[in-house]
């Protein structure tokens, strides 16, 4: 599912600023980066089913293995995890409302956080 409403997509910011709103607001970036692209995911268990809520962002200017680097955000995704395939993002999935209030005031966090910075 994209979460479009928040507007994330439509920001960039530098990436050693970005990681730290993001690790902030519980959006880990372990080993999922290259030198042009950053993958940040946040797990939430609820009612024994697991959910990611993922931002995605690339390098509009710099490179990413030097940690400074200008990242363009993409539209946030929210999936649901199947054992043991994997995460599904559809928009056939059917997610609970609260989980995405939980996730769109995060995103919403996030933005402020972000809008500080510039």
């Amino acid at each position: 599912m994209k979460l479009e409403a928040v507007g994330i997509q439509e920001k960039s910011v530098e990436l050693s600023r970005l990681n730290d709103v993001m690790k902030e607001n519980g959006l880990v970036l372990a080993g999922q980066w290259d030198y042009e692209r950053v993958t940040y995911d946040r797990k939430f268990e609820f009612k024994n089913e697991v959910y990611y809520l993922r931002v995605q962002g690339y390098a509009v200017e710099g490179d990413v293995g030097s940690r400074h680097a200008m990242i363009q955000l993409l539209t946030p995704l929210l999936g649901k995890h199947y054992y043991p395939h994997g995460v599904e993002y559809g928009e056939g999935e059917k997610f609970p409302k609260s989980l995405i209030e939980q996730c769109d005031n995060l995103l919403n966090n996030v933005m402020k956080e972000i809008d500080a910075l510039q």
